[in-house]
């Protein structure tokens, strides 16, 4: 893997970097108290091309490759997770359309998620009982003529009230477990898709994750993504390449709390010095920028080894499973060396605690990432 960056990475990178500074962290602590979505800001990265990173441009995307959108993901997340969630799940659902919609359903979908039309993307998969094992689904979509009528629920929808695109499985067979589930294309406002009350969640404030209930929702039959029946295969792909997403979005928060330990322990005195020249201090920097580094690492390994086509499944959930608990460990840190004000939200870093805490769970739990590694290191 080459480890200098080409033009085009730098150039998104830089791009993701500047709108985050510039954009995002002014508002960041807004959006946390309000939990306002981020509706205008959406719609400005969809004009940077940010929305459909490693999307075609022909269906509106930057042709910007799997490595690209991983820096992207890195430089929003450090500036506010929260806005890059919403980010990180339209680029799912956009590649995710592109590559196994038909040619009617790519021109007319991903256009809209990589413009900004439809707000954002929603990957609806998780159900209340079904989270971790999709085939126990309970979703059931039945052919009805030339549509498909979908009843049940999900659970955990980034997006979901506000999604113009989503991806909804269900399952079309009762009988044949997950060889039974299919994936749709469902537009947001459609007859029968009901969003209910947003979570109340312990950090990513200014990401939206509700329920939604499906009563008598019709889609039509060409609305199918890939074949009946290859529901959850598309799913794990997706999820595949999620992971390096939310990897991507560990490493930026761990990054932010990083640097900002790092302006406080040359700022704050104790004893008659920073405290930064205390031997406890300097070491608890030197393991969290250690652990950032080799999550940066093992992510943009997994991301080049996607966007070369070749096989990246264990990378990508070794890269999840290192960088979402490092992060995790990282913010902890980041509270301590900041002591009681890391504790209030005069500073951000308890807002990298909370928001860094769901990454260890979405887009698989970190105990399934274990599961993946083992399963592969011994086919």
């Amino acid at each position: 893997m080459d480890l200098e960056l080409n033009a085009t990475q730098q150039a998104v990178q830089e791009t993701a970097r500047r709108f985050g500074q510039d954009k995002l962290v002014p508002k960041a602590r807004e959006r946390d108290r309000t939990e306002q979505f981020p509706f205008e800001e959406l719609k400005a990265l969809a004009e940077l091309g940010l929305l459909g990173v490693n999307i075609p441009e022909e269906l509106g995307g930057a042709a910007a490759g799997v490595v690209a959108y991983s820096l992207a993901m890195m430089e929003l997340a450090a500036a506010d997770a929260s806005v890059s969630v919403a980010v990180a799940v339209s680029n799912m659902c956009a590649e995710l359309i592109a590559a196994y919609g038909s040619d009617a359903i790519k021109k007319k979908y991903v256009p809209r998620i990589t413009s900004g039309d439809a707000i954002a993307g929603a990957f609806a998969l998780s159900e209340p009982h079904a989270g971790s094992d999709p085939a126990a689904m309970r979703t059931f979509a039945e052919k009805k003529g030339d549509r498909y009528v979908i009843n049940g629920s999900k659970q955990w929808i980034t997006s979901g009230q506000h999604a113009g695109v989503m991806v909804v499985w269900a399952k079309t067979s009762k009988d044949d477990g997950h060889k039974g589930i299919s994936a749709f294309v469902v537009e947001g406002g459609t007859k029968g898709l009901i969003p209910g009350k947003p979570e109340e969640k312990m950090g990513l404030h200014g990401s939206n994750t509700v329920g939604l209930t499906f009563e008598d929702c019709e889609v039509p039959a060409e609305n199918v993504l890939g074949e009946i029946g290859g529901g959850f295969k598309l799913a794990m792909t997706a999820l595949n390449g999620g992971r390096i997403g939310i990897a991507s979005q560990a490493c930026g928060i761990a990054r932010a709390a990083i640097e900002a330990s790092a302006r406080y322990a040359k700022e704050r005195h104790a004893f008659g010095s920073p405290i930064g020249d205390f031997q406890a201090i300097k070491w608890f920097l030197a393991d969290m920028k250690v652990k950032h580094e080799t999550s940066r690492l093992l992510t943009l390994r997994a991301a080049w080894l996607k966007e070369h086509g070749k096989p990246f499944v264990r990378e990508a959930s070794m890269a999840k499973l290192h960088a979402t608990e490092s992060a995790v460990w990282i913010a902890d840190k980041a509270v301590q060396i900041h002591g009681g004000y890391g504790y209030i939200d005069e500073f951000p870093v308890e807002r990298y605690v909370r928001d860094a805490r769901a990454t260890p769970i979405y887009e698989g739990t970190n105990q399934i990432q274990r599961v993946v590694i083992a399963r592969e290191l011994l086919k």
